[in-house]
């Protein structure tokens, strides 16, 4: 029982420490359907445990309707996990989230096809999953990693990794340590590989171009009819 008390309390500190409009515990206890969803959680997953799984798969459907978020009751969730507004959450039945981890809207935790066994990912701690996100298959994404909004991840993520896309591709590994218990929601902030590769592609235009046009000065080519890539084109940057 004191584990259950324990879980409890740490669902609603989270909310406290990672959501900003959260006034007070009694506020997150009654309104938030995310720890709504974690709590009765603790029950269905008990029941599951117990043999009574369709009574388990009952309870977590009811959830389900009432807070839109569905946890199969065979899912392993620690502690200081935070749902955050939580609509379209999916989390699958050997599914496995550590400690601290943080989830938005709209995330898949899912499975990638009928194969038997172990077919969820397995979260690490202190992860922050982004709106939209789905991860698929029996993958691993390291501690203190972060997935990008929209992002679809189908392959091991390695600790302190970012990313972002679809498929989904690691864009930074910082390799910097928070201490237990402190997780990085900057998710809003991420790396634009596309971006970034975009700007290469405008800088080395811009060089061919001065190259062009330094070899048409040598040849005592009169005119210069050629149109080419100005600043006000390209913008200052691209992604």
């Amino acid at each position: 029982m004191s584990r259950v008390f324990s879980l409890l309390r740490s669902y609603i500190d989270a909310a406290m420490e990672r959501d900003p409009a959260a006034r007070s515990r009694l506020e997150v206890a009654l309104l938030y359907p995310g720890v709504h969803a974690l709590s009765w959680h603790i029950l269905a997953h008990w029941l599951y445990l117990h043999g009574a799984r369709g009574l388990a798969r009952v309870l977590s459907q009811l959830v389900r309707f009432f807070t839109g978020i569905e946890i199969h009751p065979g899912a392993t969730i620690g502690s200081g996990v935070f749902i955050d507004h939580g609509m379209g959450v999916v989390i699958g039945e050997t599914a496995v989230i550590g400690d601290d981890v943080t989830i938005y809207q709209g995330v898949t935790l899912g499975g990638t096809g009928k194969e038997t066994g172990k077919r969820h990912p397995t979260i690490g701690n202190a992860v922050v999953i982004s709106a939209d996100a789905t991860v698929l298959g029996s993958i691993t994404v390291g501690d203190r990693s972060k997935i990008g909004a929209g992002a679809v991840v189908i392959r091991d993520v390695a600790p302190d990794s970012t990313v972002v896309g679809v498929p989904g591709r690691v864009v930074s590994r910082a390799g910097v340590r928070l201490s237990p218990g402190d997780v990085d929601l900057q998710h809003g902030d991420l790396p634009d590989p596309v971006g970034r590769a975009l700007d290469l592609i405008v800088m080395r235009i811009r060089t061919l171009e001065t190259e062009v046009r330094a070899l048409r000065k040598a040849a005592g080519m009169a005119g210069d009819d050629a149109v080419y890539l100005g600043d006000d084109e390209a913008g200052e940057h691209i992604g």
